[in-house]
């Protein structure tokens, strides 16, 4: 299948176009790099550096053959920033995302795999989290991202097209030579595991949370398990028609206990500093990844934190200036 990748030069999008070209598909890559890295495309991609959003730009590319599906993975993420600039993800995550949208119906791309987000729950009301948990998201990057999803149902209502949404939870660890290396870095393990590789200090934000030890509860899920759910995904879309899926392993993790696993794994001792809580940040967030077994045959094939956190510092220890290693 030929399949348009935006933001696949990105964390998440690079080892999705791997997976995708290990399963026999042709992935083609669209990425601006102001936040990826051409370094992170995989050898055998076809590559193309422009805005997603560029309405001229990606007409042309969908234009010069058949494609099957869009992974739609460009978006700005930093939630920290959503708080305090929405406009800007307004901008990208929804009207450029609508533009999309619109050359998709143009030129017969009848799937798109959608990159969403945990965020758009909110502060849970119950845990695990389920798909048909309401939505109340507690920042605009969340917000931007279920007001897409919104739009993803009424253009399948409207114009028949197929959509997946992936909700993802925490994504962390690398595969081979592709790992995480995002400026500034914002994540809690790549920047623990940078710490405690060069004795720098890392922050952790809010102790003071009702948790059992005070710091934020999260799902962690191996990147290398979320790009394998997108390749499915993309072969599953046209008969699935419309469905979002939770990404995580159902298990959650205090962020004391990824520094104490970091510490562990590195044999290092971390030099912490406590901060107050960021805004947007809900306590808990962990998933419930029921539908997505039983309705995509998914099953993390990285489960453990010492796997995710291991293969993300083996990552580090070869490439401690990120890609420009």
């Amino acid at each position: 299948m030929n399949v348009i990748v935006t933001g696949g030069a990105g964390y998440i999008g690079s080892i999705v176009a791997t997976r995708l070209l290990a399963a026999g598909h042709q992935p083609v890559i669209v990425d601006d790099l102001r936040q990826g890295h051409r370094q992170a495309v995989p050898p055998g991609c076809e590559f193309h550096q422009f805005d997603f959003g560029d309405e001229a730009a990606m007409g042309e590319l969908m234009s010069s053959r058949r494609y099957d599906a869009v992974v739609h993975l460009a978006a700005e993420t930093v939630v920290e920033f959503s708080m305090t600039d929405p406009g800007r993800y307004f901008r990208n995550n929804v009207a450029s995302g609508i533009r999309l949208l619109d050359l998709m119906v143009r030129h017969h791309i009848p799937g798109i795999i959608f990159s969403s987000s945990a965020a758009t729950y909110g502060e849970p009301q119950t845990t695990p989290i389920e798909e048909d948990h309401p939505t109340a998201p507690v920042n605009s990057y969340g917000e931007s991202k279920i007001m897409f999803e919104r739009t993803l149902r009424w253009y399948g209502t409207a114009y028949g097209l197929r959509h997946i949404s992936f909700r993802y939870f925490n994504a962390c660890g690398a595969l081979g030579p592709q790992g995480e290396d995002h400026r500034p870095e914002t994540h809690l393990v790549p920047n623990l595991i940078k710490a405690a590789l060069t004795g720098q200090t890392a922050t952790i934000f809010g102790t003071d949370y009702h948790t059992r030890d005070g710091s934020c509860v999260r799902d962690y899920v191996h990147v290398a398990d979320i790009a394998r759910a997108h390749v499915l995904a993309v072969e599953k879309v046209s008969a699935i028609g419309a469905r979002a899926y939770n990404i995580g392993n159902g298990d959650g993790f205090s962020v004391l206990e990824v520094v104490e696993e970091t510490r562990r794994i590195t044999g290092k001792q971390l030099k912490i500093v406590k901060a107050g809580r960021r805004p947007g940040d809900p306590a808990t967030l962990v998933a419930s990844s029921q539908r997505i077994r039983a309705e995509l045959g998914w099953a993390p094939e990285y489960p453990s934190l010492t796997a995710m956190i291991g293969t993300a510092c083996e990552w580090h220890k070869t490439h401690p200036d990120g890609y420009e290693s």
